[in-house]
């Protein structure tokens, strides 16, 4: 059955095409965050294994709600590791376990990246789909990010890590 929420069949499935990659983005970046909770070795271990948490914390709601935003427009949410890794624009590293600065400084790029697509994505939710609810939704999860990347981004300036 089709959503009667105001937008056509076509637009709805243009925003869940959008959506599936940026869900694939946000696993990725949510399992990337939860391997350096697990990892994160040094002097400054305990804060950042909890300051990784927090985070990881955080990017599991935000896989939900894309998830769910996508079922909310009519499609499908992906949801399988093989299809993460196929649909993702981030990279990851496997066996790699770098110290705790190139982590930091990982998960900030990665962050920006984000933060950078979703922009788009979001430009593209309100002039070519005509669906401004999702795009009032990406610009929320995009200032989440803006939010993580500034904790990151100040966890690199002075001495530690």
């Amino acid at each position: 059955m089709h959503e009667n929420i105001g937008l056509s069949e076509e637009r709805a499935q243009g925003v869940v095409t959008l959506l599936t990659v940026l869900l694939a983005d946000e696993y990725v970046l949510y399992t990337k965050t939860r391997n350096y909770h697990w990892n994160v070795v040094g002097p400054q271990f305990h804060d950042l294994h909890k300051f990784f948490e927090d985070q990881y914390k955080e990017l599991n709601e935000v896989v939900d709600d894309v998830a769910e935003r996508m079922r909310a427009l009519g499609g499908p949410a992906i949801g399988t590791l093989a299809e993460f890794a196929q649909q993702t624009r981030l990279k990851e590293h496997p066996n790699h376990y770098p110290p705790a600065h190139e982590m930091i400084a990982n998960l900030l790029a990665d962050h920006e990246a984000v933060v950078r697509q979703i922009r788009t994505a979001a430009e593209t939710c309100e002039q070519e789909y005509q669906d401004v609810g999702s795009h009032d939704f990406l610009i929320g999860i995009m200032l989440q990010h803006e939010k993580m990347a500034w904790m990151l981004r100040g966890c690199l300036e002075g001495q530690s890590v």
